[in-house]
């Protein structure tokens, strides 16, 4: 299914495909937040008055979808409401929410889900979500339809963003993990404050299955001189503008800040993915040994951040 692996054997490629969804679950933990009921903090730091929806009093919320619009064969994007229009959802970069269902034995299916909408956003949030063969939460997911509700509870937070940390940051991502991503590259590219070059590379089978692209290109076009954008995809068609077949170890070499530099990497995809470039992570709060591509290529295991 993905385009950026060093060329896997194909039952290296079979396992990408069926097991992305499990992937961008297995690294998420759910953590307390210290985010006011009333208040929030917004890009600057400074608060802003609204009601922030998730306050990691792990409470779930029942919210019902709002709009679901369909973005390509397997892929949709999701509207929930929020309890007012007033409420934003209280996250903040980079976290996500845990989203739930009861299966008709009782059994819970509980998996992590990254907003693709402003964190400063009121009154909605929107999940832009692939719909994996045999993935039982977005079977349900995909089966349900406006006014449908779903648990969330949250935030799960991840890396606390500080604007101005780093000259440039790394985002290497395949498939759904672009959604941890783009909220990073969306809150450091609106922030004003914040000089941070960001770098992304991400891939897809093909043109089609590149997921936010409008939101990409769209910060991209922005953002000349902030944000730089590559694709990389298995089989491209004649409008495709980007990289066919993987990123190898000489295009990051070649294209990447070096390891000493002050830069900071942020890796996200399936397992296969996570090999190749990083080593996986050992359990939500064990980032693991760096090994694969960006070991080989000098960074420390200081410099990556494993989604």
């Amino acid at each position: 299914m993905l385009s950026i692996l060093a060329r896997p054997s194909k039952k290296l490629s079979l396992a990408v495909g069926t097991t992305a969804a499990a992937a961008i679950a297995a690294g998420y933990f759910y953590q307390a937040s210290a985010i006011n009921s009333s208040y929030i903090h917004n890009d600057s730091g400074t608060k802003a008055a609204a009601a922030a929806t998730f306050t990691g009093d792990n409470q779930w919320h029942d919210l019902s979808i709002a709009a679901i619009e369909q973005l390509s064969h397997d892929t949709r994007r999701f509207t929930f409401k929020l309890p007012s229009d007033d409420h934003t959802t209280g996250l903040m970069t980079a976290s996500a929410l845990l989203a739930k269902y009861v299966t008709p034995k009782g059994s819970n299916v509980i998996r992590p889900y990254t907003p693709v909408t402003d964190n400063m956003q009121k009154g909605s949030f929107d999940l832009v979500i692939k719909h994996y063969e045999g993935g039982k939460f977005t079977t349900h997911l995909f089966g349900l339809k406006e006014n449908d509700t779903v648990s969330f509870k949250g935030p799960i937070q991840k890396w606390r963003w500080q604007p101005n940390s780093f000259d440039s940051v790394v985002l290497l991502g395949a498939g759904t993990g672009i959604t941890p991503l783009f909220q990073l590259m969306h809150h450091i590219a609106e922030n004003k404050a914040d000089h941070t070059k960001v770098h992304l590379f991400y891939g897809n089978k093909t043109p089609q299955d590149i997921l936010l692209k409008k939101e990409l290109d769209d910060l991209a076009s922005r953002f000349p001189d902030q944000i730089h954008v590559t694709y990389f995809v298995d089989k491209p068609n004649w409008s495709f503008r980007g990289e066919k077949g993987f990123i190898t170890k000489e295009f990051l070499q070649k294209h990447i800040p070096k390891p000493d530099e002050k830069t900071q990497l942020f890796v996200c995809g399936p397992p296969p993915f996570m090999s190749a470039y990083s080593g996986p992570k050992v359990s939500p709060t064990d980032q693991g040994d760096l090994t694969g591509m960006l070991a080989e290529l000098g960074y420390a295991k200081e410099q990556v951040y494993k989604f």
